[in-house]
């Protein structure tokens, strides 16, 4: 029964989420979700209380997604980052039309959106903690930690505003590329010795 709700309610988030990519989020109401979901308004009460519950509730799913991956990568910094931002990626386009609501954490009210942000900033230390031992061990070139880190976050969430499913690349092959592309970008150049040898 539980799967079953679960189920349902990722069906009614998708739904919301066209609405919202349609009409925007301030204009979409819940009676255009309902109908867009198959249901009636007062079915989509049941599993709502209302659009900022559903915006909540694809923010977390979302959050929760890109959070366990940065818990249980693995191996060297570079291995660990790369990892955790192709895992970024598809977060944002395996479920394309929720991933989009994702990023408009202000159309939240304050204690959802104080909420929200605790839980991305809790994610964003986690990668900010994989570029520093990065740097620690000699991976990476030294630099603003913060900086880059918010750049290369920014860069991938914005993949949800760009990519088109029906477009000449994948979500798996603009994930491989753009973390090899990002963490190459961090890489310590070799030693001189190393260069000469």
């Amino acid at each position: 029964m539980r799967q079953r709700n679960e189920a349902r309610r990722l069906d009614i988030l998708h739904a919301a989420a066209r609405v919202f990519r349609r009409r925007g989020i301030a204009a979409a109401g819940m009676r255009e979700i309902a109908e867009e979901a198959g249901l009636s308004p007062g079915n989509l009460y049941h599993y709502f209380s209302g659009k900022d519950e559903i915006l909540l509730f694809c923010q977390e799913r979302t959050l929760e997604r890109m959070q366990a991956a940065a818990d249980a990568a693995r191996g060297t910094a570079a291995e660990r980052l790369h990892g955790v931002l192709r895992a970024h990626v598809h977060s944002m386009l395996d479920e394309l039309e929720g991933a989009t609501a994702h990023l408009d954490v202000e159309a939240l009210p304050a204690p959802m959106r104080a909420q929200m942000i605790e839980r991305r900033d809790a994610y964003e230390r986690a990668v900010r903690a994989i570029v520093a031992e990065g740097m620690k061990r000699g991976e990476f070139a030294r630099c603003d930690i913060s900086l880059v880190t918010r750049a290369m976050l920014g860069a991938l969430n914005w993949t949800a505003r760009w990519y088109r499913p029906e477009g000449p690349q994948g979500a798996d092959e603009i994930a491989e590329t753009l973390s090899d592309y990002l963490v190459r970008g961090l890489a310590a150049a070799p030693s001189s010795a190393g260069a000469r040898a």
